[in-house]
């Protein structure tokens, strides 16, 4: 049996962790995926999974728990996937991290002058789709193909255009974009698995969509 973690407030209020539910119920029976609060002690101890999803709801109510959890994905090579919520503090922790940026900040949460790298969105895109582009290449191409397709959000924040080159320069590598969002997708060569996404994959799957092809990459890793 396989032990996956959706590190995530669960709130069913919320459509996105109800469509969350949903997917969780279409995976194979050797995965067992449980909710881990933010805020619980098990939150200390995700990198014991065999996967991470990092779900929407930021901010979360332990913040440093979710980059604690994050930075052992990354670095440990435990497979990540971080959507919407998982995207942007994601980016902030490689940013952190790996890139030499270490103030880098959320615009939701900062409260001082620290480097914005996750910044608001120019549009809001609080239940918005939007025609999603991989970048060919990249492993979200692979998975997704080189076609547009569309990705629903809820969200009113993403990757700050003023430090994409930076990050780039320090391994992070850009496999998705789309108009409004920007950045939509990044990902890392080497890591085993580590994707994280603006658009929420697994929208759909209460309506009986199959699960997303990064969703079933993310179960296969």
């Amino acid at each position: 049996m396989k032990d996956l973690v959706l590190l995530g407030d669960r709130d069913v209020r919320f459509r996105t962790h109800r469509e969350l539910d949903a997917a969780i119920a279409q995976l194979p029976s050797h995965v067992h995926a449980r909710w881990v609060g933010t805020d619980t002690p098990a939150a200390a101890s995700t990198g014991e999974a065999d996967g991470l999803w990092v779900v929407s709801g930021s901010p979360y109510r332990d913040d440093a728990a979710v980059y604690a959890a994050i930075n052992t994905a990354r670095t440990t090579g435990q497979p990540f996937l971080g959507t919407c919520g998982g995207f942007q503090y994601a980016v902030i922790e490689f940013a952190r991290n790996a890139a030499g940026i270490a103030d880098a900040d959320h615009a939701e949460t900062a409260t001082g002058t620290n480097s914005l790298v996750v910044d608001r969105l120019a549009c809001g895109l609080v239940g918005e789709e939007r025609t999603v582009r991989s970048v060919a290449g990249t492993r979200v191409a692979s998975l997704c193909g080189e076609a547009p397709f569309v990705g629903f959000h809820w969200c009113n924040y993403g990757l700050s255009p003023d430090y994409i080159d930076r990050l780039v320069r320090s391994g992070l590598v850009v496999s998705a974009t789309a108009d409004d969002a920007g950045v939509e997708a990044v990902e890392l060569p080497g890591h085993p698995f580590f994707i994280a996404t603006l658009f929420q994959p697994q929208v759909g799957a209460a309506a009986g969509q199959p699960l997303h092809p990064i969703i079933r990459a993310f179960v296969e890793a």
